[in-house]
């Protein structure tokens, strides 16, 4: 259907939107529509909202309907809560309710007032569909997830599902409700670490003999069969590995954009890690302060079962004074230190939680003390220089054992994952080459990864040290400053900066170049240091041509990572 537009700065519709599963504001499935507003008073806004999306849910026949908002500070977030059978007609009602109320707010008279209302009534009818809410209903009554895209229905995940055409949906009478079950489940977020970790808990089922999964922000995976390529952090991507019928445990990466745009895939997860926050992607959906952005990524608690265990990090100032306003049932900390005042805390209320102490990784479970194994055991931790792959081992602990993984099989996942190709492709890669140069790989992309991945390279010695690195344009000018600022901690010999054509995302070519050049010449560097390529992979030939015995690298590559990597492999 179409609904009129007003052209007003003051009043901008950003977004409208379904909301598949459990999102930032709540539990609900439903519509959301996110308003800019500039010089116009949120207070009469939201009055006017609310009056006109009765009246206009009156018209149209929809009954006891449960409505809420959220302020930002420019803007606010409507939302109308609404059956899995009409979450489409939601958006249309949120998006008309909308126009109505901006025309009464610039005393406008709304065109096609009547029109617009048997449009939607039109809508609803045709959307309906009671076969599809029976067997939600009935899968909730019977302690089993549906996973609803719009032409299929699962019910349960992996072994314990089965799927359905939409237009052949059983009788949920003549269900064999004892063969359908889930599967354990967790979900991971945070701003940095969330592929390691999925592919560290994959490596622990795979010790225990389990048939696991994940997704990721390269790939869908079961077993070593790949599903999909690309970025695969979203819901859709959930419900596709969800429904593979080998599947015994699946553990997802879960991105703040899919959390904002569809909300979470599934209602019932086992356990969540949040294994950090840090400023990154500000400014979408109404998320602009530290404080919005750290309620998002905590938005998986709403994704737990009753018994699901929420793991996240001690060591995140900003975790720990959010979760000191918005306590958490069923919270395992984590941390690198056992002197940690939260870790402590922790212990003395016999609350679960996990440290290192001695070099070693240890887990407490609220009565006894379990020690894993030895930190320089751990590959991906380079002895303990690796911090951040510390942390995420921790995290990895709590949330193994809150599957029900036991020390052992924790222990064979933690010793045999690496940093390469294989086990963690693009994080912390060493490549030692043939001249006795090495290079590092990773994908940091923001502050806050250069940081953990600089802190680490700042261990390791070096005759001379080589930076490559480029950021995407979606990111603010101080952001993408604040990228190469962090890179210049490790005092690199000589920078190259890479341009990424394919993320420049409303930028003009060299303009993310040009930020990361100046930035670099503030802190020192002499212009002859620094080097501009067209490309990851042409920055990376000029580096390597350059390099010699006992240097390092760290490349942070963006793009053409493949290409990058099979160079490296040739020389």
């Amino acid at each position: 259907m179409d609904i009129p537009q007003l052209d007003c700065e003051r009043l901008i519709v950003d977004s409208c939107r379904r909301l598949t599963g459990p999102s930032l504001v709540w539990s609900h499935g439903g519509a959301i529509l996110d308003v800019l507003i500039d010089e116009v008073d949120p207070d009469a806004l939201l009055e006017c909202w609310y009056r006109q999306v009765d009246a206009l849910l009156q018209k149209v026949g929809w009954s006891a309907p449960e409505l809420t908002h959220r302020r930002f500070d420019n803007g606010v977030s409507l939302l109308l809560a609404a059956p899995v059978d009409q979450l489409y007609s939601a958006t249309s009602v949120l998006q008309t309710a909308w126009y109505f109320c901006a025309c009464e707010l610039l005393g406008i008279t709304p065109e096609a007032g009547d029109a617009l209302t048997r449009s939607i009534i039109d809508e609803m009818r045709g959307e309906r569909n009671p076969g599809l809410v029976a067997l939600q209903r009935a899968a909730a009554e019977h302690g089993v997830d549906c996973l609803v895209d719009d032409d299929r229905v699962t019910i349960g995940h992996g072994n314990g599902s089965r799927s359905f055409q939409m237009d052949e949906l059983p009788d949920p009478q003549q269900l064999d409700w004892a063969a359908l079950h889930d599967i354990p489940v967790a979900l991971v977020t945070g701003t940095n670490g969330k592929s390691t970790s999925v592919r560290l808990l994959d490596a622990i089922a795979r010790a225990a003999g389990r048939v696991s999964g994940i997704t990721s922000t390269d790939f869908v995976r079961v077993g070593d069969d790949l599903l999909d390529r690309g970025d695969c952090s979203g819901p859709a991507s959930a419900r596709l590995l969800l429904r593979d019928p080998r599947l015994e445990v699946a553990f997802l990466e879960v991105a703040r954009g899919g959390i904002l745009r569809r909300g979470l895939a599934v209602r019932r997860a086992a356990a969540a890690l949040v294994t950090n926050v840090a400023r990154d992607h500000l400014g979408q959906y109404g998320v602009n302060s530290m404080a919005a952005l750290t309620a998002t990524k905590f938005a998986v608690a709403k994704g737990l079962g009753e018994t699901g265990l929420l793991v996240t990090n001690a060591d995140d100032a900003g975790i720990v004074d959010y979760l000191a306003q918005h306590p958490q049932q069923n919270l395992c900390w984590f941390a690198i230190d056992a002197d940690n005042p939260v870790i402590r805390q922790q212990r003395a209320h016999n609350g679960p939680c996990c440290f290192t102490e001695g070099g070693d990784i240890l887990r407490f479970d609220g009565e006894a003390l379990h020690r894993i194994c030895a930190i320089d055991a751990v590959p991906m931790t380079l002895g303990g220089a690796a911090r951040h792959n510390v942390q995420n081992a921790l995290g990895a602990v709590g949330v193994a054992s809150a599957m029900g993984f036991s020390d052992a099989d924790i222990r064979a996942g933690l010793e045999h994952f690496h940093s390469d190709e294989s086990d963690n492709p693009g994080r912390m890669n060493i490549f030692a080459l043939q001249n006795s140069a090495r290079v590092i790989v990773d994908f940091a992309h923001n502050a806050h990864g250069v940081a953990a991945v600089v802190d680490t390279a700042r261990r390791m010695p070096a005759a001379r040290k080589w930076a490559l690195f480029g950021s995407a344009g979606d990111r603010s000018d101080a952001e993408i400053a604040a990228i190469a600022s962090g890179i210049c901690a490790i005092e690199p010999d000589r920078v190259v900066i890479t341009e990424l054509e394919h993320y420049l995302r409303g930028r003009k070519p060299g303009e993310v170049s040009t930020i990361m050049q100046r930035a670099c010449l503030e802190h020192g560097l002499a212009p002859e240091q620094i080097h501009i390529a067209d490309s990851p992979l042409a920055g990376a030939r000029f580096a390597l041509e350059q390099m010699h015995a006992d240097d390092l690298g760290l490349f942070l590559v963006l793009s053409e990572r493949e290409q990058v990597v099979e160079l490296l492999n040739s020389m």
